[in-house]
């Protein structure tokens, strides 16, 4: 049978990656730096319309440098989304500070804003993480009005959000610094890498000199700050390159296989779609379709299971990071929400490459087990 990915690689049939990536050889400007990485920080900048952006190794590189850019340190306090990927809580404790999570709310299954002010009744936070989950933004103008309130930098993970559009302005833009990351999975990829942006210039020229290594500009090798090998290669920015002219296929292809499940599944009672945002304005990428299973007697893995049966990969939703045990010690703030999706949630496959046929072969073997 026929292998069907969660989400895979997805190169241009026109070839824009690897014009760019033969460029670099043709040049030789192999090693990190050159006309690619300052073409790819430039085209994505303007494509999302923020001033400055620096192209780094990792979307967990970016928002270790956004933490720092903000001055979190050793003991201080940083809220973060709870229903996450680990990425988004683990460069908190890379800097020695506390993280305190934060609960989603149903609307979004993002970050809860009445959870939030709930928090900020009982901490004073260096910064706010919040994340776009599976390409939905979260209600980022509520939640940037309350970290205005409190006067906390607010730092967006956008790794799965590139091309969401909120009320009108891209996600990963709303906050004093935002992020993106290029993984193999994500909407477009760069095999491996990220971005910071941000509307503050000199938040980025800092993040460049720290990921190259904190190098002071001596004629020898000069180092008065601690650096990290952080930023990303001209090849594999050449490929990003490449993919930025097909970002917007891609969106509309995610986009496509969601409402094809959407109809696929209208009439399952014990099948609930995750949320798409589409307010005025709005515009979810959709990266991975995310379902709900309703049921007391069909579980999540059961699905999962007997998707894996039939050669199609599907996975649960993301586990709360208040509910791993390497950040048992640390508090939450909220109802059980964002368990409860952990619970109920399954990650459909969304591959960019599969046809409708994919789709309704996953449709039908869904409702079959329903």
């Amino acid at each position: 049978m026929k292998k069907i990915l969660l989400s895979s690689p997805h190169m241009s049939e026109e070839g824009y990656e690897q014009a760019y990536v033969q460029e670099a050889f043709d040049t030789n400007w192999i090693a990190p730096l050159g006309a690619n990485v300052e073409g790819f920080e430039k085209e994505l900048s303007q494509i999302v319309g923020i001033k400055y952006a620096t192209a780094l190794a990792s979307g967990t590189a970016a928002i270790h440098l956004a933490l720092k850019a903000v001055g979190v340190g050793q003991d201080d306090i940083v809220f973060c989304q709870s229903l996450t990927f680990s990425a988004s809580a683990n460069p908190i404790r890379y800097e020695k500070a506390i993280p305190v999570f934060i609960d989603s709310e149903e609307d979004t299954w993002n970050m809860d804003p009445k959870a939030l002010e709930k928090a900020f009744q009982k901490y004073k936070p260096k910064a706010v993480i919040v994340v776009h989950l599976y390409g939905i933004s979260a209600k980022i103008d509520e939640i940037k009005k309350i970290c205005e309130k409190y006067n906390t930098p607010l730092i967006e993970d956008a790794a799965e959000s590139l091309g969401t559009v909120y009320k009108g302005q891209w996600t990963g833009t709303f906050g004093d610094y935002g992020i993106y990351s290029f993984n193999g999975n994500k909407i477009i990829t760069t095999s491996g890498g990220g971005m910071l942006v941000s509307n503050n210039e000199a938040g980025i020229q800092k993040a460049k000199f720290w990921a190259t290594q904190a190098r002071e500009s001596f004629p020898w090798y000069q180092h008065e700050e601690i650096g990290y090998n952080y930023r990303m290669s001209n090849v594999v920015a050449g490929i990003g390159r490449g993919q930025l002219k097909v970002l917007k296929d891609r969106v509309e292809k995610k986009r496509a296989i969601y409402h094809a499940y959407a109809e696929g599944f209208k009439d399952i009672e014990q099948i609930k779609m995750g949320p798409d945002r589409m307010e005025q304005g709005d515009f979810a990428n959709h990266w991975l379709t995310a379902i709900t299973i309703e049921s007391d007697t069909i579980q999540p893995m059961d699905i999962i299971q007997g998707l894996a049966e039939e050669n199609i990969e599907a996975r649960p939703v993301w586990k709360p990071m208040h509910l791993q045990p390497v950040f048992k010690d640390y508090d939450y703030v909220g109802g059980n929400v964002a368990e409860k999706l952990f619970n109920k949630g399954i990650c459909l496959p969304s591959d960019s490459k599969m046809t409708r046929e994919d789709v309704d072969r996953v449709i039908e073997i869904v409702k079959g087990m329903i």
